[in-house]
C-alpha cells in the first residue's frame, strides 16, 4: 500500500497526508505503480474530455483545458527535467559543464523554448485527436506508457554519478521490475489489443533516448527520467495523430 501512495505523492499533486516510509520495499512497489498512476492520470483526462464534451465546447478550448488539467494534476513535475536537459544540450559545452548547467536552478533560454514547444505540440496534438473523435482510450494509455518508459530508463541505465534521487531509487531495483511495472496495463492490453503496438513504439523511444543519453552524458539522473516521460508522451501523441491522419482510411471528423 505504501508503495502506491508514495508513487501518487511523487507523481501527482493529489493531497495524500500519509508519511510513507523510505524503505527498499516501498521504493520497489512505488516504481511498479508508476504506470498505474499514469492510468489514473489518463482516466482523469478521459473523464474530463467526456464532461467537457457535454458542454459542446469548441475543440481548441477543450484541448487547452485538457492540457491544463494534465499539467495541474502532475504538478509539472517532469517539465523541470525537460528544461534542465534542454539547457544542458543547448549550451554546446563539454560534459562537465553540461552537468553543472543541469544542476543550476536558473532556467535558460533553451529550457524556456523546450517548455514552450513541448506544451504547444501537446496542445495541438490533443486538438487534432479530439477533432478526429478518436476513442478516448488513447488518453488513458499515453500517461501510463510514458511513465513505464521512465521506469525502464531508470532501471536499465546506470546513473552518471553515485548520488542523487535517481541513484537512491536504483539501489532498490532490479531488471524484473521493468516487467512487473507492466502488470497493471495487462487488462487494457486484453481490452485493446492494439496497445501492444504502442508499447513497442514507446520501447523504441526508450532505446533511442537511452543510447543518446549514454553517449552525451555517460549516464542519467532524475531530470533525464522526467524528460523521458514527457518525451515519451509526446512521441506517442505524434504517432497516434499520424495513425488517424494517414493510416485510417477516413478519419472521423474530417
Amino acid at each position: 500500500m505504501y508503495g502506491g501512495l508514495l508513487a501518487l505523492q511523487f507523481l501527482t499533486r493529489l493531497p495524500i497526508p500519509v508519511a510513507c516510509p523510505w524503505t527498499p520495499d516501498t521504493r520497489r512497489w512505488a516504481i511498479r505503480a508508476y504506470p498505474l498512476v499514469g492510468l489514473l492520470v489518463g482516466g482523469v483526462l478521459a473523464l474530463a474530455a467526456l464532461l467537457i464534451g457535454q458542454l459542446h465546447t469548441p475543440t481548441p478550448i477543450t484541448a487547452l483545458l485538457l492540457l491544463s488539467v494534465w499539467v495541474a494534476l502532475t504538478g509539472g513535475l517532469h517539465l523541470d527535467g525537460v528544461m534542465d536537459l534542454a539547457d544542458a544540450l543547448g549550451s554546446n559545452q563539454p560534459l562537465e559543464r553540461r552537468w553543472e548547467i543541469m544542476k543550476d536552478p536558473q532556467i535558460g533560454s533553451f529550457g524556456m523554448l523546450a517548455l514552450l514547444f513541448l506544451l504547444a505540440w501537446k496542445g495541438v496534438l490533443l486538438w487534432a485527436l479530439l477533432q478526429y473523435h478518436a476513442p478516448l482510450w488513447w488518453l488513458v494509455i499515453v500517461p501510463a506508457l510514458g511513465r513505464w518508459a521512465g521506469v525502464a530508463l531508470l532501471i536499465l541505465t546506470p546513473c552518471a554519478q553515485p548520488r542523487g534521487l535517481a541513484w537512491s531509487w536504483q539501489q532498490s531495483l532490479s531488471r524484473r521490475n521493468v516487467g512487473l511495472a507492466l502488470v497493471p496495463l495487462l487488462p487494457l492490453a486484453l481490452a485493446w489489443p492494439t496497445m501492444a503496438l504502442w508499447l513497442v513504439a514507446v520501447a523504441c523511444w526508450l532505446a533511442l533516448t537511452r543510447a543518446a543519453l549514454l553517449r552525451l552524458f555517460n549516464g542519467i539522473n532524475g531530470d533525464m527520467v522526467g524528460a523521458t516521460i514527457e518525451g515519451g508522451e509526446l512521441w506517442l501523441l505524434v504517432l497516434m495523430w499520424s495513425w488517424w491522419q494517414f493510416v485510417t482510411v477516413s478519419p472521423p471528423g474530417i
